[in-house]
């Protein structure tokens, strides 16, 4: 990669920094745009990957990084450059010092060059030591705390560091792109040809053509009209025409009472098990989300119950590691429901969590999970 390759680069990371701090766009969604609109290559458009997907999951490490060398708070657009830079010097081994801090500051703007060079300098000259383990593995103190205390510390540290980690792409049999945790979950169900299932969260659609592949009727069925576009159009490339996407609320679902011989929520969560793939989200989420989205998910299980013919199936899963999420909307069901049975659990690499099942991040290097059954 040339000098001014490099510069390229940087600025194109930048740019999607830019918007996703200061217009609150989500980087997996901006990126592919800013990306498609450049000239950069292949290999520029990995490496401008990596540098927005480092840089915001290593957000904290290396505000802390720079600011042992800044009188005070800089300005954001100079802030996202320091950042830009103190990610490649300590997360990026394979870039020379000189050249960091060099493509770094040419990239910047004009009026904070003099300060990205001063600052960086001093950081390539630092040891790169942190106060403590939510700095070092630069999450929210609430995330940390949170998972150590329903995982525990080994097992919640690991978790972390593996969603520091870039997420691979996996392709189904079929073409589709989708985490091998969520494909596993529709193995699972083990879905037989003929069944009604009915999805009640499903955009974009991937366990919904997961079971649509497997032979199922799939009502796919989602809240928002544009997400349910994007289900429309995944059922169309994947030539699925026994899958039904229709617009219609979870909590109050347009679809015939005792119906389904398998309901499917995959409920809206905190999504703490994905953060690997959605980098920036970490910043977003509130610590008063679980509790929140648990009383969300508690209403859903309601509404999903309705919808089971004699003998259905309910499978409730979220890509979340909160016990409260998860465990605690279990017990919900045992007291609400006592006449639904929690089915046998899969497994390795799942573990067991509670009456369900759990799939940490860094068992198999997937997205976490956690996954109920009952009949």
């Amino acid at each position: 990669m040339s000098s001014n390759e490099g510069v390229t680069t940087r600025r194109v990371a930048l740019d999607v920094l830019a918007r996703v701090q200061d217009e609150g766009a989500y980087s997996n969604l901006i990126l592919s745009k800013v990306l498609d609109a450049s000239a950069l290559g292949q290999q520029d458009r990995g490496f401008a990957t990596d540098l927005v997907y480092g840089t915001l999951r290593h957000q904290r490490a290396c505000d802390h990084l720079l600011d042992r060398f800044l009188n005070s708070d800089p300005p954001p657009a100079a802030r996202r450059v320091l950042r830009l830079g103190a990610y490649q010097l300590a997360y990026r081994d394979d870039i020379p010092d000189y050249a960091a801090v060099g493509t770094t500051v040419e990239a910047a703007p004009k009026r904070f060059r003099g300060l990205v060079n001063a600052v960086l300098r001093q950081v390539a000259r630092s040891a790169v030591e942190f106060p403590d383990e939510a700095t070092r593995l630069s999450y929210p103190d609430w995330i940390f705390a949170q998972l150590v205390e329903d995982l525990g510390h080994p097992r919640a540290v690991a978790a972390l560091e593996e969603m520091n980690t870039p997420a691979e792409a996996t392709r189904r049999s079929d073409g589709y792109t989708q985490d091998l945790a969520s494909q596993w979950v529709v193995d699972l169900v083990e879905i037989q040809p003929g069944e009604l299932v009915v999805d009640l969260c499903a955009a974009p659609g991937g366990k919904a053509t997961g079971c649509a592949t497997a032979g199922a009727v799939v009502v796919a069925s989602d809240l928002q009209p544009h997400r349910v576009e994007l289900i429309v159009e995944n059922a169309r490339q994947l030539d699925l025409p026994q899958l039904l996407p229709m617009v219609s609320d979870a909590l109050r679902p347009a679809i015939r009472a005792g119906s389904a011989d398998v309901v499917l929520l995959d409920a809206p969560c905190s999504g703490l098990g994905v953060l690997r793939r959605r980098p920036d989200a970490r910043w977003r989420v509130d610590s008063k989300a679980p509790v929140r989205l648990a009383a969300l998910q508690r209403k859903l299980v309601d509404a999903a119950v309705t919808l089971l013919a004699p003998g259905g199936r309910l499978v409730y899963s979220v890509c979340t590691l909160t016990a409260v999420e998860t465990l605690g909307v279990d017990e919900y069901v045992r007291k609400a429901y006592p006449h639904l049975a929690a089915l046998s659990l899969p497994d390795s690499p799942w573990e067991p969590w509670g009456r369900g099942a759990i799939l940490l991040p860094q068992i198999a290097s997937t997205d976490g999970m956690c996954l109920f059954q009952y009949r």
